[in-house]
């Protein structure tokens, strides 16, 4: 009876496995089943740039929607691929009803909030790819439900908690990554039963405790990277006696220990060896002359010892060897023997001995290393002799290190033949003889050391020809002479000049008011002397200014106001007199050392005066007053009384004055009105606001540009029209603003450009020569501003090009565009905190930046530009009746809900300059449409997909590992000056440093992170 009950079921089962409407039914519930859940995920995306959705409908069958793969035979889903598309949203936990599925990847996107714990019912998941997102929250434990996955890939997401112990029972994980996320906790040592793992990436994370012993016994691991963590004890034996190993990267943790004798056999395969910034002491296995796949070792900022023992000739893959920061090296002569086998790595880039203690001469076989040397750092070492000439061999070096060091001779003239150089530090030696002049050769070098050293003669006229040099220090030499001239007209100069503790004689050159991006000037402890000049309060950037221990005398110059953002100022043991600058009080200074001089009269009691431990007046006997902690003698009556009656005077002169020209500027508006009426002869009239140098009449402006005709053309903005000219007066090429005066605003516009262009002058400011306010050949209205003429034109014009060229930014490098957003950069830093009151410039974008021959950039388009007193705090911006400023796309959102302006709404329109520049994009792209904008474009791309993606194509990047840090680098600064809120924005001077930082970091080889994770 029971058989005949089993045949029957059977029977039944076959019927219905070949009915085919029955069939058809359980398909149609089942597709019905993954339509609902695709439905699902797409439900949860709050934002679609691409519109990838759109085609998620019924006019196609689900297994045809983008992303989506199915099987052949039974239609479920087996795959979803929504990788980099810039999505926002969470995951929906339906995903998990997609029970078919063996792939997800939603890569580069940005996806938030945690990982659905449903994900674990996906028992045929074998690929699961969540890379650079935003997940958050702990990885799910039941993720060991998914029993086929092969490979997981969380990394860059903000995920934290502790690896799940369950992951330990997926038999066939072949790779786990979770790096640059927050987990912590220790490495579970359940991970040591995944026989099948090739890869893991644990890098840039919290975990702590030893490293699981048991890792080294997965025979098929070829990569483990966990550095960046804060793990302790030995590295275990096991591990360094896996064979299979490729890639060994643990720096920045705790470990110490040895390194085996026997590494170089025990690890044949290995390629990468990263164990830098960890506890680890000994000597370098000699065995690593036997790891012939090796291509990086890395072990800076340790504590190995001794001599280098390894034979680098059986490495001829090396290209990265970094061994700075160790006690290697005993101080003895053949230290550096090693050279002779370095000579066959002609891979060699990246070689770095740097504070050691390797001793001896530098070897006749430098002159044989690879000609592909990119970096050659051995400063802080104890290397004696002459600097071997056979460096100029290394034809393609950019960075020569040899600093801290005890070699003796001349600088070798040769260096200035090495023209791809852009660092060079020869500092803190015993060098003698002149500076060469060929050093000013290498037409990329941006930083030039020698100080310290026993170098006399004079500073090489030729230095005045270096064309991005920012940081010079000759201090602490022998050096005589003149400060050249030209050497002050350096306008790259930007870090640091430093001519400290030589014999430098004869006054400072008035040129040095053209170093207006300075930030750090020394030349103490020289013989120089003459009156401080009064160009040295152009230099406005200036935060340290050190002039102590020379011969200056006079009083310090009123133009030093100027110079507010200095915090330190040194003027001791001079001979400068006069009295103490009142302004000084309203600096943020942090040290003032005004001793051993003469000054006299009151001394100042407010701002650093306030605090005596922060300056010095110290042998200066004719001072008085000042706060008691000085003890200084008291003012005598008279001048005290002698103050007051000035003060007294100060207040009954300034309301007669104000009266004065208010009738003056009356008288002089009816005189201007009845001349216009009477049409007589044209009459320039600048305004009353404007002292330019020279005015020029309608006539002359009318011939300079051939009557305005359209051959000299040049644009036309919202109020005016510009056109190219030529003043008869010297021949004098000229840009010439014509102003639209049928409206009323645009004559506004034409008075708050000639006020805001009155008093400033900047490098990076489009200069202004005069105006012009008068009648035409027809009686009408005539206004004009003559400016410097860019003939590189505008910005916008080199980006996108026009309709009748095809320039789109082809010609704009990367180190120029970095170069244009510091000019920049440095232009509104100016008018925010260096002006007799801040200026905001309403309108920064690139039709508004012009470029000169140089290209080097300037600011123009001072039409919609706002004052705010000083009594403002940028934290007040000034409110503005005038309706919404600047341009749609660049103007920051503020503006549209109130109208108020700020120095924070030019760093906004800023940020979106720096995102154009460097993606191609403008900021009113058809594609950025309901919310999305060119910096959420960005910031969704941040950091991986920067080169691949969005950066502009018109960049040509020459392969330098660098390179793509700076870029990231640049684009991280774009979408911090252009956050939506006003107080999130970077300050314009933090833009600067940070810009800096990158240009001195652009032409060198940096180092490549990648080697922590895979």
């Amino acid at each position: 009876m029971a058989s005949s009950f089993a045949v029957s079921y059977l029977l039944f089962f076959i019927f219905l496995i070949h009915s085919p409407y029955l069939t058809s039914a359980l398909l149609q519930r089942s597709n019905a089943t993954d339509k609902l859940a695709l439905l699902a995920i797409q439900a949860e995306i709050s934002h679609d740039p691409l519109e990838f959705f759109t085609s998620w409908n019924d006019s196609v069958h689900f297994c045809g929607w983008p992303g989506v793969t199915c099987g052949r035979l039974h239609q479920r889903v087996t795959n979803l691929n929504l990788a980099d598309l810039s999505l926002v949203g969470t995951l929906s936990p339906y995903i998990s009803n997609l029970t078919f599925l063996k792939g997800i990847n939603l890569e580069l996107n940005t996806f938030h909030g945690r990982i659905p714990t449903e994900i674990g019912g996906l028992f045929r998941l074998r690929h699961l790819n969540l890379t650079n997102n935003s997940f958050s929250g702990e990885i799910p434990a039941n993720i060991s439900g998914c029993s086929s996955l092969v490979i997981i890939r969380l990394g860059w997401n903000r995920l934290t908690g502790s690896i799940p112990s369950q992951l330990g029972t997926l038999p066939k994980l072949e790779k786990v990554h979770f790096h640059y996320n927050n987990l912590s906790g220790t490495i579970p040592e359940s991970l040591g039963n995944l026989s099948s793992i090739k890869s893991f990436s644990f890098a840039v994370n919290n975990f702590q405790g030893a490293i699981p012993g048991v890792l080294g016994h997965l025979k098929n691991l070829n990569f483990l990277g966990l550095g960046l963590n804060k793990l302790t004890g030995t590295i275990p034996p096991s591990i360094l006696n896996l064979s299979s190993l490729a890639s060994l990267s643990l720096p920045y943790n705790q470990l110490e220990g040895t390194l085996p004798d026997d590494l170089g056999f025990t690890l044949p395969n290995l390629q990468v060896l990263n164990l830098g910034h960890n506890l680890l002491t000994g000597p370098l296995p000699t065995s690593l002359s036997n790891a012939s796949n090796l291509v990086e070792l890395d072990i800076t900022g340790s504590y190995f010892t001794g001599k280098i023992s390894i034979d680098f000739g059986g490495l001829p893959n090396l290209w990265w060897l970094i061994l700075a920061s160790n006690p290697l090296g005993i101080g003895e002569s053949d230290d550096l023997k090693f050279f002779d086998s370095l000579i066959k790595c002609r891979n060699l880039k990246v070689l770095d001995l740097s504070d050691c203690r390797f001793g001896g001469t530098l070897p006749y076989s430098v002159a044989n290393l690879s000609t592909n040397l990119l970096t050659f750092r051995l400063g802080g070492n104890e290397l004696l002799g002459s600097i071997n000439v056979g460096i100029e061999n290394l034809v393609n070096l950019t960075e020569l290190q040899l600093q801290k060091n005890k070699f003796t001779g001349g600088v070798p003239a040769v260096l200035g033949n090495l023209s791809d150089l852009r660092l060079l530090d020869l500092s803190e030696n015993e060098l003698s003889g002149s500076v060469p002049p060929s050093l000013s050769r290498p037409s990329h070098l941006y930083m030039l050391r020698l100080t310290k050293n026993h170098l006399n003669g004079s500073i090489p006229l030729s230095f005045g020809n270096f064309q991005y040099l920012q940081d010079l220090d000759l201090s602490q030499n022998n050096l005589s002479g003149p400060i050249p001239k030209n050497l002050m007209r350096l306008s790259s100069l930007t870090v640091s000049l430093n001519l400290a503790d030589n014999q430098l004689s004869g006054s400072l050159p008035s040129e040095v008011g053209e170093l207006k991006n300075l930030g750090y000037l020394d030349i103490s402890k020289n013989r120089l002397s003459g009156e401080i000049p009064v160009s040295l309060g152009s230099c406005v950037s200036l935060e340290r200014l050190d002039m102590a221990a020379n011969s200056f005398q006079g009083p310090i110059p009123s133009s030093f106001s100027s110079l507010r953002g200095l915090e330190y100022l040194n003027l001791s043991h001079n001979n400068l007199s006069g009295r103490i600058p009142g302004f000084l009080q309203r600096f943020s200074l942090k040290n003032l050392n005004l001793s051993f001089n003469q000054f006299e009269g009151q001394l100042p009691s407010e701002g650093i005066f306030s605090n005596a431990s922060a300056f010095s007046v110290t042998g200066n006997n004719k001072l008085c007053g000042g706060i008691p902690l000085l003890k200084l003698a008291m003012c005598p009556k008279n001048e005290l009384e002698k103050r007051k009656s000035h003060h007294l005077e100060l207040k009954l002169m300034i309301p007669l004055l104000s009266g004065l020209v208010a009738l003056v500027l009356i008288v002089s508006l009816l005189i201007i009105r009845r001349l216009r009426k009477t049409h007589t002869a044209p009459l320039v009239s600048s305004p009353s606001e404007i002292r330019m140098f020279s005015q020029v009449t309608y006539d002359s402006l009318h011939k300079a540009t051939d009557g305005f005709s359209s051959a000299n053309f040049v644009g036309a903005g919202g109020f005016a029209s510009v056109y190219k000219g030529t003043l008869e007066s010297g021949r004098k090429i000229v840009a010439v603003k014509v102003f639209n005066v049928q409206s009323r605003g645009n004559i506004k516009s034409f008075l708050v450009e000639c006020r805001t262009l009155r008093n400033i002058r900047h490098r990076n400011l489009v200069r202004i020569y005069t105006a012009c306010s008068t009648i035409d050949y027809s009686g009408k209205e005539f206004k004009a501003l003559v400016y410097e003429f860019m003939p590189n034109g505008s910005l916008e014009r080199w980006l996108h090009g026009n309709s009748n060229e095809e320039l789109s930014g082809s010609g704009l490098s990367l180190a120029q565009r970095v170069s244009i957003a510091i000019d920049v950069a440095s232009a509104l830093d100016y008018l925010h905190h260096h002006c007799p009151g801040t200026i905001v410039h309403c309108d920064v974008k690139p039709s508004n930046i012009l470029l000169d021959d140089q290209m080097v950039a300037h600011l123009g388009d001072f039409g919609l530009s706002k004052f705010i007193p000083e009594v403002f705090s940028i934290s007040h911006p000034h409110s503005s009746s005038v309706g919404i400023r600047g341009t749609v796309g660049y103007a920051p959102p503020e503006y549209g809900m109130g109208s108020n302006y700020s120095p924070e709404g030019d760093i906004y329109s800023y940020g979106i300059l720096i995102l154009e520049m460097f993606t191609g994009k403008r900021p009113t792209d058809s594609s950025f449409e309901d919310g999305f904008n060119l910096h959420n474009f960005v910031k969704m791309a941040l950091p991986e997909r920067i080169v691949g993606e969005i950066l502009d194509p018109m960049i040509a990047l020459n392969g330098g590992m660098g390179e793509e840090d700076c870029l990231i680098s640049i684009m991280r600064i774009g979408v911090a000056c252009s956050m939506e809120s006003r107080k999130e924005r970077m300050s314009i001077v933090d833009v600067i440093k940070e810009l800096e930082s990158i240009k001195r970091n652009l032409p060198a080889f940096s180092r490549n992170q990648c080697s922590t994770c895979e």
